[in-house]
């Protein structure tokens, strides 16, 4: 009985040996995760970075983004070894202090990691270099790309490539970025990183004792293919967006321009611009800081984030708003008596006379009725009641909320609602009418970025709906990727016939209203001027701002302009939008002389300075729009580019600020 036991537990212990034995067999003979873990001495992990989608205009043959070679030179600080600093420092073509705060910046991150050393070498520097490398031990070139922009346009709209910032890198999800990659900000660079980057590939590499290749390890079994990113198709028009650009040289402000069939953004203008190419090349830093410091803050994108008041084309959503609640007719005749604010036409217009002369007093009676079309007595609270069903109506054209264009940093703008008069004047019932009717022109506290009143033109010129406007028009080939969102039609509420009027009182306005003037014959152009208060520089350097669609009947463009500081809105935006227009529509340019005399237009605003107590702000110099003088020198501004206008050179303390003050205004055409 025992001498049985005895085998049992042999057997066992037997067992147990054959068990560790197999599995030490697997582990040495099969499985090649250690074997490949020992191997780290030896085999050198390359990282293949894929080259980021490129960028197309709508038909996707025009490069608005490309990518060209370039070298990324990365640093391990523990495996450096160099016998002379100042010869490697005159290789490089770097000063010692710079080497030593490169080195110190690799040190801090990670003592074996790479890092970044040098960034974008072109071919010809790498060349230089590249022999000469084997010497010194611990740096390691990476091919990469750099962002090269073929038509030189849209920057604030296309955003840039740079390094990875240690923010990003620390709350990153899934550890994909690694310090010295690169990533997109702002702009499509951004909103589109994930489809633009691709996907990094792996090779593992035999080295021997001094670093030199050896050939790929197990012939490549173990490595993976960088994929490239997905081409972006926009929507963009790049003949239209560089002659918008061209007509928006020595301006500030914004152009916005929408096929209202699709929601797709055919122009993209903010005001000053400049060449995108300034933050693809290493001297990054030193061109940003230098934009970053310009006073008229061409980093700021203008169509999507800048906030206007806007003036009297706000005019038309009243309309609209009235008539579906029952307050308003196409035949109401208003005059002016009664009415606490100015006008420049005679009265006694109906709504389609009022809308083509931007009459203040008609829109004030308006508004005033809507908001009193109660049965209360009580004038604080009709006021309440009234105000939060106008509030309603206002934003399903998608006014005082995020529209949801694929560009980050979209702002809300402000649509003021009932708390926010509560809060303002200290409590319900402490405020009424008068105290909300410069909302009626578009003043006051209303501010709405160009964008949405683009979007504004492009439901009028649908009859009552919209698609979210965006840039992405598929990626590789048109819809292809594109999220459903830009395919879903929204409704304003308001019936179909109710914009029949407001488009003719469009019609009016162009062909014997407030921009008969500036009327183009090659075009069915319906529009609406505005003049947005700007108490800094006095009414006369009110933003001039212009809303419309063309042709009439068949809408092919819904456009919006922001002038800041140049007078009426039918003296400059009028024309700028009536020019994009004919361009877009005719594929060329018909009214030459109206071209000419927008383009040499001159409404850079003052710099302000900073000034000793009591001096006063300097005056504005007067200029001449037509012929594009600057009486400062005596000499009209040289257009150099249709892409990257040059305003005046600022001192670095100046500053500027053209946000619209938050006071109640008189509207204006």
């Amino acid at each position: 009985m025992l001498e049985n036991r005895k085998y049992v537990v042999i057997g066992f212990f037997c067992l147990i040996g054959v068990l560790y034995l197999a599995r030490l067999f697997y582990l040495q003979v099969l499985d090649d995760n250690y074997s490949l873990g020992a191997s780290k001495n030896s085999i050198k992990r390359v990282i293949e970075v894929p080259y980021r989608g490129q960028i197309y205009d709508r038909t996707g043959t025009k490069l608005l983004v490309d990518n060209t070679p370039v070298y990324d030179l990365y640093v391990t600080p523990k495996q450096v070894r160099i016998s002379d600093t100042a010869a490697f420092c005159r290789l490089m073509n770097i000063t010692k202090p710079d080497f030593d705060s490169i080195m110190g910046l690799a040190l801090n991150y990670s003592k074996v990691k790479p890092s970044l050393f040098l960034r974008r070498l072109a071919k010809e520097d790498f060349a230089r270099i590249q022999d000469a490398l084997v010497d010194y031990r611990g740096f390691s070139p990476v091919i990469s790309s750099m962002r090269t922009y073929p038509s030189h346009t849209m920057s604030n709209a296309l955003g840039y490539v740079s390094e990875v910032s240690r923010k990003q890198l620390d709350e990153q999800e899934y550890p994909y970025y690694r310090q010295g990659d690169y990533i997109g900000h702002g702009g499509l660079e951004q909103e589109y990183e994930q489809q633009l980057r691709g996907r990094r590939g792996v090779k593992f590499m035999m080295q021997n004792v001094y670093g030199v290749n050896k050939g790929s390890w197990k012939n490549g079994a173990y490595d993976t293919v960088a994929v490239a990113g997905q081409n972006l198709i926009t929507g963009i028009d790049v003949d239209i967006q560089r002659f918008a650009d061209s007509l928006m040289q020595h301006k500030v402000g914004a152009v916005i321009a929408i096929e209202p069939s699709t929601g797709e953004i055919l122009a993209s203008v903010s005001a000053p611009t400049f060449d995108p190419e300034m933050l693809s090349t290493r001297s990054f830093s030193k061109s940003y800081m230098s934009l970053l410091r310009n006073p008229y803050r061409p980093l700021f994108n203008r169509p999507i984030m800048a906030s206007y008041r806007p003036g009297s084309t706000f005019k038309l959503i009243q309309a609209l708003l009235a008539q579906q609640d029952g307050t308003l007719s196409p035949h109401t005749v208003y005059g002016h008596a009664g009415s606490p604010m100015r006008c420049h036409c005679r009265g006694g217009q109906d709504l389609r006379g009022a809308i083509g002369n931007s009459c203040n007093p008609y829109f004030y009676q308006v508004f005033r009725r809507m908001i009193y079309n109660n049965a209360e007595r009580n004038t604080f609270k009709a006021s309440a009641i009234g105000l939060a069903k106008w509030h309603e109506g206002v934003e399903k054209f998608g006014i005082g909320q995020k529209l949801g264009v694929d560009m980050p940093s979209e702002k809300l703008g402000n649509l003021p609602d009932v708390a926010y008069y509560d809060k303002m004047y200290g409590g319900a019932n402490l405020w009424k009418f008068s105290y909300v009717s410069s909302l009626s022109i578009g003043e006051g506290e209303l501010l709405i970025s160009p964008l949405k009143l683009a979007n504004l033109a492009a439901a009028i010129a649908n009859r009552g709906w919209y698609i979210t406007p965006h840039y992405a028009r598929g990626f590789g080939r048109v819809g292809a990727g594109l999220p459903a969102q830009y395919t879903q039609r929204h409704e304003t509420g308001v019936d179909r016939s109710y914009f029949l009027p407001v488009i003719d009182g469009m019609r009016r306005t162009m062909v014997n209203g407030s921009a008969r003037s500036v009327n183009l014959s090659t075009i069915d152009l319906c529009g609406k001027t505005g003049t947005s208060q700007n108490a800094k520089f006095g009414h006369r350097y009110d933003h001039s701002i212009f809303i419309g669609f063309a042709p009439m009947n068949d809408p092919k463009i819904a456009i919006a302009v922001f002038v800041e500081n140049s007078g009426w809105g039918s003296d400059v935006a009028a024309p700028i939008a009536g020019l994009i227009a004919e361009r877009y529509i005719h594929k060329r340019t018909i009214s030459k002389h109206v071209a000419n005399r927008m383009m040499n237009a001159y409404f850079l605003p003052p710099i302000e300075r900073v000034e000793p107590i009591g001096k006063p702000a300097p005056r504005r110099p007067r200029t001449d729009s037509t012929k594009g003088t600057d009486p400062r020198n005596g000499q009209s501004p040289r257009i150099d580019s249709i892409a990257t206008p040059k305003p005046l050179a600022p001192k670095p303390m100046m500053t500027i600020k053209p946000r619209p003050v938050q006071t109640a205004g008189v509207g204006g055409n």
